[in-house]
């Protein structure tokens, strides 16, 4: 049976008079279904009061209950079906939400016994929200004739369900009906890149489906936000399929839309002569060239070269459908983007995982002599499973047909960090894994809670795991060892005959013990004092270091507004493992590769600052800076560098550093404090307490202000060292 075109969310146009009340066809306000027919487990026994087990936040419903198909999860199917009712008025509104697949997840208006209208949900891809949105139907032409509405779930997976409320006939349509259908064009591929028009204005409504089709083969399937009005042109590289015929589909555009004809092909991506120097472009730290990026991936030395793959959408300004980006660089300060190492595929969207480099080619993936660099990461699909790709030049991946290479644990299996155990001479991942909570409830945003685990599995070869052991990381409301986790081994104190393993995860707290190669003991308490805040999250350390440093790099939360790519990677830094008064903690130091690009420097030569003396340094000017002092206060001194308008400041009493919306604990060293600033565009990176304290934030300086200055309220303070340095762009060599 065909289906007529979709009618989905539009304009509001708001009720001014209406000419009698609405006629309710369900609210969902009684306890069960009542007269409508239930078939299968998807609806469960009545309507939901907002979100159920492991489902997020539900909102935009009206009064106390919904339909709601997430009842066994994503993988329950059923109907709920109407009694009988008389179309009497020209619309049908409704409030919808959930799962934007047509024909599965959707609403069905039935008139003597066709499918005359249907709408479905707004999300098809990871990152929508539950939220429902108003729509309505115009059914005028079927006045006076019987019908029922049919809610159908017949989809498994993710959005596998339909959100419903608020079915009522009503004399106005509480949205202009849009008409949202299918495009296609032929696109001859004679250039690099095929350039498409997308906005960086937010939408409730789903994104648009791209098909590119070579040879009559799907190549490569994506989401975008197309717009006949476009803030920038995101590119797709097609060179592989060059002087081919193509033909672009393009699904869920407004039917008067005009965007699929801006679409070109061009040898350059888009404003190739301004790239790298754009108003907000970071100059110290990464960040691509187009499009979002946020959790780095894949960190590791190979072939003479540090790798750089990141979580990345190459088509839009938000997250969606994931890709691993890759960048390399000799010297860890100045990279090259290069093109997508990894692209969506049968198995789901490409998030988060690591990298190895295979020395013995246990994998066999290596070829004339050369040791593999095998990725290792999640497929984001249905169901979510584990895979490897494998190069042996850097550059070209290849997916292992026997992919996946761990199955399914639960829907929240995620996040492959993977490394080499010299004792026991096998590989050891560790898999974060939410499990509902055996307690139930809702956390503080109205989500089920999770238990959330680390598990251990281990491998003689890449391609078969074994399960070994399980980490607990808590429950929400107290969790640590949440989502991508990290697990290396440093020597204690420089010590290479003591080392400790540190197991960590996105939020950045950690804990330190002891490996067997099979199951990981913590030693003491989890250690909080590298608890960074919101701006840094999901934090990296490269693999396979020629000199057997453990280098981290982390996502850098900082919105680029108005630009064609946002967030970054922050620097470099070094982790060491250092004995304090609380325990074993991470210290960080920026890497000494970054002392390339000092330029022009200055140093105080004032040995004390009190409250009313001048500006120790006053000569300081520049958009990109590195600060450093040490100093040694008084009980209550107070220490504020103004650095290009952004205030950091030092609290002696409290032993406390804060800079915007951060306050972070940093304790005196043998009543020292040290202090280090990077200033960059639109971040900045402060480290304290010689690097066991770190506290990066986002901020946007003012352009025209490129000082710095250096005050004390309170008690004087003796300097030991106060220095700057204006920096060079990475970007520019």
């Amino acid at each position: 049976m065909k289906l007529p075109v979709l009618i989905t969310l539009g304009l509001c146009i708001p009720i001014l008079h209406a000419a009698q009340p609405d006629d309710v066809i369900a609210d969902f306000e009684a306890d069960g279904y009542g007269d409508w027919n239930v078939a299968g487990t998807a609806f469960g026994p009545g309507p939901a009061q907002g979100a159920l087990p492991r489902q997020m936040k539900v909102e935009g419903f009206k009064g106390r209950g919904l339909a709601n198909s997430f009842g066994s999860g994503d993988n329950s199917t059923g109907t709920l079906t109407s009694p009988e009712f008389t179309i009497r008025r020209k619309f049908i509104t409704f409030l919808i939400g959930g799962g934007g697949f047509e024909g599965k997840t959707c609403m069905n208006l039935i008139v003597d016994g066709n499918v005359v209208r249907t709408v479905t949900g707004p999300n098809i891809e990871h990152g929508g929200t539950e939220k429902l949105a108003p729509g309505s139907w115009e059914v005028g032409e079927f006045a006076g004739k019987t019908a029922v509405i049919e809610i159908v779930d017949n989809q498994k997976g993710g959005w596998g369900h339909i959100n419903v409320d608020q079915i009522e006939q009503s004399d106005t349509a509480v949205h202009a009906p849009l008409k949202l259908i299918t495009q296609e064009r032929t696109i001859p591929l004679d250039k690099r890149y095929l350039l498409l028009p997308v906005t960086t204005r937010a939408r409730e409504s789903q994104k648009q489906r791209a098909t590119l089709t070579v040879d009559g083969a799907p190549v490569r399937v994506f989401y975008l936000d197309l717009d006949e009005n476009p803030e920038w042109f995101a590119h797709l590289d097609v060179s592989e399929w060059k002087e081919k015929p193509a033909t672009l589909r393009i699904d869920n555009l407004p039917e008067s839309s005009k965007a699929i004809d801006l679409v070109t092909t061009s040898d350059e991506i888009w404003n190739a002569g301004g790239l790298y120097n754009e108003a907000l472009r970071p100059q110290i730290q990464f960040s691509t060239r187009r499009g979002w990026v946020n959790d780095p991936n894949g960190l590791v030395f190979y072939n003479g070269e540090y790798h750089l793959f990141f979580q990345h959408n190459p088509y839009g300004w938000n997250a969606g459908g994931p890709h691993w980006g890759h960048a390399t660089s000799p010297d860890l300060v100045h990279w090259q983007e290069h093109g997508e190492a990894l692209y969506p595929d049968d198995f789901g969207a490409m998030f988060s995982g690591s990298a190895v480099v295979d020395w013995k080619n246990t994998s066999g993936f290596g070829k004339d002599g050369k040791p593999p660099l095998v990725l290792i990461y999640t497929a984001a699909g249905n169901p979510f499973t584990q895979c490897i790709a494998y190069s042996t030049d850097g550059r070209t991946f290849t997916k292992f047909s026997g992919n996946p290479v761990v199955n399914n644990i639960t829907r929240g299996n995620r996040d492959p960090k993977v490394t080499w155990h010299e004792p026991t001479q096998r590989w050891v991942m560790v898999l974060y894994v939410g499990q509902p909570s055996p307690t139930g409830g809702t956390d503080a945003k109205g989500n089920p809670k999770q238990t959330h685990t680390i598990h251990f599995l281990t491998s003689p070869n890449l391609r078969d795991w074994t399960p070994s052991s399980v980490t607990s990381g808590g429950e929400d409301s107290d969790h640590f060892l949440f989502e991508c986790p990290d697990f290396f081994q440093l020597p204690v104190n420089g010590d290479a005959s003591n080392k400790k393993w540190v197991l960590s995860a996105a939020n950045c707290e950690y804990a330190v013990g002891t490996f067997d190669g099979t199951k990981f003991t913590a030693e003491g308490e989890r250690a909080p004092g590298m608890r960074p805040g919101g701006s840094f999250y999901a934090p990296q350390t490269f693999s396979d270091m020629p000199d057997g440093r453990r280098i981290q790099i982390g996502w850098g939360r900082a919105t680029a507004p108005g630009m064609p790519f946002n967030q970054l990677l922050t620097l470099p830094c070094e982790l060491q493992l250092r004995q304090t008064p609380d325990g074993l903690r991470l210290r960080r130091q920026p890497v000494k590769e970054l002392e390339s690009l000092r330029g022009k420097s200055w140093k105080s030569d004032k040995s004390t600052l009190a409250g009313g003396d001048a500006n120790p340094l006053p000569g300081v000017h520049g958009e990109l800076l590195e600060i450093h002092a040490d100093f040694t206060p008084a009980a209550d001194s107070e220490v504020t560098f103004n650095v290009r308008g952004i205030e950091i400041r030092y609290d002696a009493a409290k032993q406390e550093i804060s800079g915007p919306g951060e306050h972070v604990p940093a304790p005196l060293q043998n009543g020292r404090q040290t202090i280090t600033i990077f200033a960059d565009r639109n971040y900045f990176n402060v480290l304290a307490t010689d690097g066991l304290t770190y506290m990066p934030f986002a901020a946007i300086p003012k352009p025209d202000n490129l000082g710095v200055s250096v005050s004390v309220k309170g008690g004087a303070i003796t300097i030991h060292q106060l220095e700057a340095f204006e920096l060079k762009s990475i970007w520019k060599k």
